[in-house]
């Protein structure tokens, strides 16, 4: 059963992980590289800022969660 349970376990930090690198995309590279192609409708102002703040944080707390989780594996 250990072995069921550690899979299971990596399993879960993966996917915590991997929506972790999608709050990457969607909150500081697809902003840098629709500034860069030059969209007319993006303004760099406080909100847009402010929202890949908060789009780094839940990356940076779904990562934390991911360790935590891999920190349950049973020898």
């Amino acid at each position: 059963m250990t072995l069921v349970h550690n899979e299971r376990t990596k399993l879960l930090a993966n996917a915590l992980d991997r929506a972790s690198t999608a709050c990457i995309a969607a909150g500081l590279i697809a902003p840098v590289v629709s500034a860069v192609n030059g969209a007319a409708a993006l303004q760099v102002s406080w909100i847009a800022i402010l929202s890949s703040i908060i789009w780094l944080f839940a990356a940076f707390t779904l990562r934390m969660a991911a360790r935590h989780v891999l920190g349950r594996l049973k020898l």
